[in-house]
């Protein structure tokens, strides 16, 4: 079985460093460490508001890396700067200002033209296009009708609910499944942390996992190389 992908979410870094209106920590310099690490890419949120990752970071993590995967809403001076820079992946994420982190998937229950706008142009562009998406199976199938080759599927639930029941894994497995068969790549994240990813990492259709926010607290007692080799170890079949 190939290993399951970890691309690690820099934005808490820019987070940190934004908290001081400063220059350090750099999340440019996190992100090549990650890779250096064994990351197999690098994942980064450019909000509307520009909490915490700046538009310079995009442009500056696009040459400094060598996987790419950059998160974003609708909003058109953000979906302008992908279309000019070209991330390898462009994940299309919901967003609103008064959440702190990103709190559910895409609703695809309606028509979204500007949605079907911004996949046209940011695959016109050269991105792969991915869609942040609640583990539904009616949500999948929009998913599919919108054409993009990619999903994640978003770790929510499960991660606030693992210790007291299997129900949200299992709904995950259900949606990995459903998702590969119909020919979508099947990513997964949110709140996964070194205690949780085991049981998803374990989950065979899902190819890619996206852990910002437990590596980046981790690194700040052992440092970032070591929290990802840690993060990787976490993500190991039992035996391996």
């Amino acid at each position: 079985m190939t290993p399951t992908r970890l691309y690690i979410n820099i934005d808490h870094v820019a987070t940190v460093r934004e908290a001081r209106r400063t220059d350090e920590p750099d999340p440019v310099a996190a992100a090549v460490a990650c890779e250096q690490s064994g990351a197999d890419g690098i994942t980064a949120h450019l909000r509307e508001d520009r909490r915490h990752i700046q538009d310079r970071d995009v442009e500056r993590l696009m040459a400094a890396v060598r996987v790419f995967n950059l998160e974003l809403a609708t909003s058109p001076e953000v979906v302008a700067l992908a279309c000019r820079l070209r991330p390898y992946q462009a994940t299309l994420v919901p967003e609103r200002r008064e959440e702190i982190t990103t709190e559910g998937g895409l609703d695809l229950r309606r028509p979204h033209p500007k949605l079907r706008e911004t996949i046209r142009r940011l695959e016109q562009a050269g991105s792969r296009v991915s869609l942040f998406i609640d583990p539904d199976l009616s949500t999948i199938d929009a998913a599919k009708d919108l054409g993009v080759p990619a999903i994640e599927l978003h770790t929510g639930r499960y991660a606030n609910t693992w210790r007291l029941s299997d129900t949200a894994l299992s709904e995950l497995r259900r949606a990995a499944s459903h998702g590969a068969s119909m020919g979508l790549f099947v990513h997964a994240g949110h709140g996964l942390t070194y205690l949780n990813v085991k049981p998803v990492a374990s989950i065979p259709e899902i190819e890619e996992l996206n852990i910002g926010h437990s590596v980046v607290s981790r690194s700040i007692m052992v440092g970032i190389s070591t929290a990802v080799k840690e993060m990787r170890r976490a993500m190991e079949p039992v035996g391996s």
